[in-house]
């Protein structure tokens, strides 16, 4: 969400004295109504790994969105175009059928992206059907025919598993501040300045809340707890996903602890020692 302009105080973006010396990429890219697919951050994201080896400095990834992350490694296949009309039908369809549907018509339409996907995740669930429909076969199916791994790179995952409960306090923590910091005013500016009320960055956690609170739908607390409680879902989510990964090395605790840091640090350095030739970290 960090890519689309305007969209700051939800999106946790550093402010430029935050980011010291170190070039950010890829923040306040895209206009708020404009379409921004894993295709399209997986290409400009492989620009710019390229600009940042040719300054033979080291790129870093920071980032929870496991999806997103697979997109610029291994690449996307082929899929058809969007359809905007079949998409406005599936997004009706999701507010307006029983819980669940859109789930339950991809596991019709492609069994094996629907376990893969989670019931809630409407996004993901409306691109799939898209897919199968106008592919007319299953995304699982496409998928297997291949796409374009990222070359000339030698990659380090690292991960924080940080203990569960202390984790959600930080959600808590974090939830109240960005609200307390503006969220709501600045979700007010944007809907005023024109930003239309579909565009996707309105579609995310706390910024959909922040709207409900503004339609009065929800009181202020309960946007707060809202957000924070669906955080705490997406985060186990998350955990699960990258779970997966058997490269993934994982460090016990936050990224601002200084064991955290220093582990880390000291197994980068021993990964850029051990680079396969002609390849660069």
């Amino acid at each position: 969400m960090q890519v689309y302009r305007g969209f700051d105080i939800g999106t946790a973006k550093l402010l430029p004295i935050e980011r010291g010396e170190i070039p950010h990429h890829l923040i306040d890219v895209v206009d708020p109504g404009d379409v921004f697919t894993a295709g399209d951050y997986a290409h400009l994201g492989r620009e710019v790994l390229g600009q940042i080896r040719g300054r033979e400095k080291l790129p870093v990834l920071a980032g929870g969105t496991g999806f997103y992350l697979r997109a610029l490694l291994n690449g996307l296949f082929e899929g058809p175009q969007r359809d905007d009309a079949l998409r406005d039908r599936l997004t009706a369809a999701a507010t307006n059928k029983p819980p669940g549907y859109l789930h339950r018509l991809l596991g019709q339409l492609d069994q094996a992206s629907s376990k893969k996907i989670h019931a809630n995740d409407t996004p993901k669930l409306i691109r799939a059907i898209e897919i199968c429909l106008r592919a007319g076969k299953p995304m699982s199916a496409l998928w297997q025919e291949g796409s374009l791994p990222l070359e000339g790179f030698a990659i380090t995952r690292l991960g924080l598993d940080p203990p569960r409960e202390a984790l959600y306090e930080k959600i808590s923590a974090r939830t109240k501040a960005i609200f307390h910091a503006g969220l709501v005013e600045e979700a007010c500016a944007l809907i005023k300045s024109g930003v239309p009320r579909k565009a996707r960055p309105f579609g995310s956690l706390g910024y959909k809340q922040a709207l409900a609170h503004i339609d009065g739908v929800m009181e202020l607390d309960e946007a707060i707890e809202d957000t924070a409680k669906n955080t705490r879902r997406y985060a186990k989510r998350q955990m699960t996903w990258f779970r997966r990964d058997p490269d993934v090395t994982w460090f016990q605790g936050f990224g601002d602890e200084q064991p955290v840091i220093d582990s880390a640090v000291s197994f980068v350095e021993t990964q850029l020692t051990v680079d396969p030739p002609g390849q660069s970290s």
